[in-house]
């Protein structure tokens, strides 16, 4: 089972791969994540912690990584793995976003159902929240030059 959401933000793809290197300013953009961090660099096997808005943290690592565009982490728990990948690509001017999740492990008939629901319902939000966010970033940006 996968859930993906694709949205296209009117700014150059950098800038949304900047977002995403923000690891401790995911919380900015992302109104299911209530804190993030990477013990290391944004790059394949850094390992960070994530902790959603709603419940209990859990421990991830970068388990993709292509600059400019794109990054897979794999959140953890004994038995039960969850996937979100990110990808960003150049289209008519801006950039077209798209993230996609899905659920592996023993126990993934368990707990991907309700997970699923839970990311079905706020990935929308979550990728107009990016846009919104990039924008601003974008348009402050093209103020100070």
């Amino acid at each position: 089972m996968q859930i993906e959401e694709r949205i296209y933000i009117p700014v150059p793809p950098m800038l949304i791969d900047q977002i995403w290197s923000e690891v401790d300013q995911w919380h900015r953009w992302d109104p299911d994540t209530k804190q993030a961090r990477l013990d290391g660099p944004f790059s394949v096997g850094s390992k960070g912690r994530i902790v959603p808005s709603k419940g209990l943290g859990i421990p991830m690592v970068v388990t993709e990584r292509s600059a400019g565009r794109s990054f897979t982490v794999e959140g953890y728990i004994p038995l039960f793995r969850l996937h979100f990948e990110h990808t960003v690509s150049a289209v008519d001017g801006g950039s077209d976003v798209l993230h996609r999740v899905w659920f592996t492990g023993p126990l993934a008939f368990l707990f991907g159902p309700g997970v699923a629901k839970q990311v079905r319902e706020g990935l929308p939000r979550t990728m107009q929240s990016l846009k919104d966010y990039a924008e601003r970033r974008h348009a402050t940006a093209g103020n100070e030059a």
